[in-house]
């Protein structure tokens, strides 16, 4: 499916203007745009880090300049589904830290739970600020050959790729001014602000004026760009677990020339298994001893909540629907992929008898790493796969091989349709409704090579602007 072309070839409504604009340019013209946005992102040092044999290797963020076009009524319904989703996980997550009601009612199973790698039992017991453990959300949605959009999965540890959102829009924007002038694109950056005041929304009680602090791994992490970029924006504090103390009274303190400042809200990009060396991996360098303390104290609010990950699992993504009938008594506005669990016999069997048609999964690895194709696979591929699932059921899972839509991509300087994927980001102060804001849009990663479907940019992806469009009623 064309997201831009209809399948008579007309121009789908919310594209028309864009497809006017691109008809009309001389052979060359849209060549010359796509190296002037190159240029400009090599200018900005808009990089990324891909770690291959040892060397971390920084590059130009990779960014095709035609966008690809939502039409806004149907982005107010997928709007609508993530903040329902999130909703759910966030009081999942609490009851799973908790009572576990949905355990002892039967709708989700315990032996989940008792191998997930991603469930910290020193969060047992704790209450976040209104009952959020995950502020931040980036869900994965793909639009499959029906038309519809479907969530692919959920990634609710320390989502990353807000800030190319917000750099595609500001090359887009220079690329093609005209566009905007004569449209109406829903706008994306306010996200910054949205997000300053979600971290000052959840600091400590008694807290009103929040120090705030962006803690990064570093500047050999991958994702060390969007770190700076974010504190930048919001004015926050950037620091390395070296610059933070826990003092004797519990609170966590910033090293400073001036001596040491109280940090109250820790928006953080270290894993769980890193943040505290005193109750986690006690070889951890980028960490701060006693963090995990003054937070169950209540003395810092760290974004998102440790644990929250329980719920960033690609076994219990099967289970979103049932987790939101339970716990909102609502249908999910937005469906997942149909999702075969290994860990079931009769689901294995069907998994290993077609793995031919089905694209196999890991459950906690990111970043497009683990993932078997199967109508791509060599037999030793399968062989392999196979071998992987008998041995360990419970950590993999399997969906049908989409036919993901396509958007026209500049490729070896002409236009042709290259599979997408999108991740929204979804900010959320509380469970109640009305209390989320949804990226109009999102970040859409490309699959570059011709038939490819791994959108990854670690693995070879691009990247695109996504455009929001609210047509005027006479036009639809």
């Amino acid at each position: 499916m064309d997201e831009l072309l209809g399948a008579d070839g007309r121009p789908r409504p919310a594209a028309a203007e864009l497809l006017r604009m691109l008809s009309s340019l001389e052979p060359d013209a849209l060549l010359e745009r796509q190296r002037a946005a190159e240029a400009e992102i090599l200018t900005m040092g808009i990089t990324f880090t891909v770690y291959s044999d040892g060397e971390d290797i920084d590059r130009a963020w990779p960014f095709d300049v035609v966008p690809r076009i939502i039409d806004g009524v149907e982005w107010d319904s997928v709007s609508a589904g993530l903040a329902q989703r999130l909703r759910a996980l966030n009081l999942f997550i609490d009851d799973i830290y908790n009572e576990r009601r949905i355990i002892a009612d039967g709708v989700f199973p315990e032996e989940l739970l008792t191998d997930s790698v991603n469930l910290r039992e020193q969060c047992r017991g704790m209450r976040p600020p209104n009952g959020v453990w995950a502020h931040i959300s980036g869900s994965d949605l793909v639009r499959h050959a029906d038309g519809d959009l479907y969530v692919l999965e959920d990634n609710l540890r320390v989502p990353s790729g807000v800030s190319y959102m917000l750099e595609n829009r500001a090359v887009a924007k220079r690329t093609f001014p005209g566009l905007f002038e004569r449209q109406s694109i829903r706008p994306v950056d306010s996200y910054t602000d949205e997000l300053n005041r979600l971290l000052r929304a959840v600091a400590p009680d008694g807290v009103t004026d929040p120090q705030i602090a962006v803690l990064t791994p570093g500047v050999f992490n991958s994702a060390y760009f969007e770190h700076s970029f974010l504190a930048q924006r919001m004015g926050a504090e950037l620091v390395e677990g070296i610059d933070l103390t826990v003092g004797e009274d519990d609170h966590v303190y910033m090293r400073t020339v001036d001596g040491p400042e109280r940090v109250d809200v820790i928006y953080r990009r270290v894993d769980d298994l890193f943040l505290d060396p005193l109750e986690f991996r006690p070889d951890s360098l980028i960490g701060v001893p006693g963090l995990m303390r003054a937070w169950r104290e209540g003395h810092v609010t760290i974004v998102n909540a440790p644990g929250a990950g329980v719920a960033d699992d690609k076994v219990v993504y099967a289970w979103v629907p049932d987790i939101i009938r339970y716990y909102l008594a609502e249908d999910p506005i937005i469906a997942n992929v149909p999702t075969w669990r290994c860990m079931y016999d009769d689901e294995r069997r069907h998994v290993l008898d077609n793995l031919r048609e089905l694209v196999v999964k890991p459950a906690n690895e990111s970043g497009g790493y683990g993932i078997l194709i199967g109508d791509r696979a060599t037999d030793e591929q399968l062989a392999a796969s196979r071998a992987a699932i008998e041995a360990d059921p419970r950590n993999w899972v399997a969906q049908p091989i989409l036919d993901l839509s396509t958007v026209p991509t500049v490729i070896d300087g002409a236009l042709a349709p290259r599979h997408v994927d999108l991740r929204p980001f979804i900010l959320t102060r509380g469970v109640a409704p009305g209390e989320s804001y949804v990226t109009p849009g999102g970040l859409t990663r490309v699959a570059l090579p011709e038939g490819s479907l791994v959108v990854n940019s670690s693995q070879g992806g691009g990247s695109k602007d996504t455009w929001v469009v609210d047509l005027p009623e006479a036009v639809r």
